[in-house]
């Protein structure tokens, strides 16, 4: 078992899952010019690209290719989304959005962005869409800061900050949509590839966060046992396993391993011995030695641990 987890595991890392994941890019978003560089940057790393069409315009999205054997058909589409607005794209979905909330829905135009996203999201309740804004941060727009352009922008579609700061909660709490304001292409593809790197590790760390039995886990870190392929280890792990049960120290959990040094050979010794007082008893004289003292495993433990082996209901309460 040890030997599989491992070449799934290696099959997972990043470096690997790289290689199943394509980068989607909507054909809407060729028409700026500046895209080129993104498909340049993308066949530069070697990573996969496509161009397609997509349900919600304007978006990069990433397919992942499943490993042959899962049982989910392949591939399959991730949930995060980046919908990518201009700044003027931006701001019209700031105005649609301030129609909303003053219940002026007839003003919102059928193909407006904000709509498409708004029915998208509907359809589709899993997917994290992120707005991504080829622009500065409104938090930056003053006219003392020399963004005298986006002021006037601003005026002409009569927009002012605290429509914008509401529009920013409003996708937020209602939408569960980020929005972030990157100042040019370049950003753009630097974000793009840190989403990519970040999809690629999601498998390796759901598959070492899941719940493994503390007493079996590879390496020697978080208190771990490795186990070699010679089947050295398997000891440690079983004096692990023991010391998962309550009041079971090291010294007691070494007294038991040392007189039953597998669990085949403590199940053995239970069939061996003739009735169920027999069996619970079993350790309850083995010595156990801390330093220069001396002590006895107990019959408390010696019955929690035969019934820990041994009992059908996998709902016990041991203590």
């Amino acid at each position: 078992m040890k030997n599989g987890g491992a070449k799934e595991r290696e099959g997972l890392v990043p470096e690997n899952c790289l290689k199943c994941l394509t980068v989607c890019i909507d054909t809407a978003l060729l028409q700026d010019e500046r895209s080129d560089i993104l498909l340049e940057t993308l066949h530069a790393m070697e990573w996969k690209s496509i161009i397609e069409e997509h349900h919600l315009t304007h978006t990069i999205t990433w397919k992942r290719e499943l490993p042959q054997g899962e049982d989910k058909p392949s591939p399959v589409l991730e949930e995060q989304i980046l919908m990518v607005l201009t700044l003027n794209e931006f701001l019209d979905m700031v105005v649609s959005i301030k129609h909303i909330q003053q219940k002026d829905i007839g003003e919102v135009a059928v193909d407006s962005l904000f709509r498409q996203l708004s029915e998208y999201l509907h359809r589709n309740g899993e997917k994290v869409v992120t707005l991504v804004v080829i622009g500065p941060n409104p938090s930056s727009w003053t006219l003392r800061s020399g963004q005298h352009r986006d002021q006037t922008l601003r005026s002409q579609m009569g927009v002012e900050y605290i429509d914008i700061e509401e529009a920013l909660v409003f996708l937020q709490l209602c939408k569960n949509t980020s929005v972030i304001f990157l100042e040019g292409w370049q950003h753009l593809i630097d974000h793009v590839c840190a989403v990519t790197k970040a999809l690629s590790k999601r498998p390796f760390k759901q598959m070492t966060e899941k719940d493994y039995l503390p007493f079996c886990l590879e390496g020697s870190w978080a208190s771990g046992v490795r186990v070699e392929k010679d089947g050295t280890g398997l000891g440690q792990v079983w004096s692990r396993q023991i010391q998962q049960l309550n009041r079971v120290s090291p010294a007691v959990a070494a007294g038991i391993t040392s007189a039953f040094p597998s669990p085949q050979l403590l199940l053995q010794a239970y069939r061996d011995l003739g009735s169920d007082d027999k069996r619970k008893r079993l350790m309850a004289d083995l010595v156990v030695k801390s330093g220069e003292k001396e002590r006895r495993v107990g019959p408390d433990i010696s019955t929690r641990v035969y019934r820990f082996f041994t009992s059908p209901n996998p709902q016990l309460v041991l203590d």
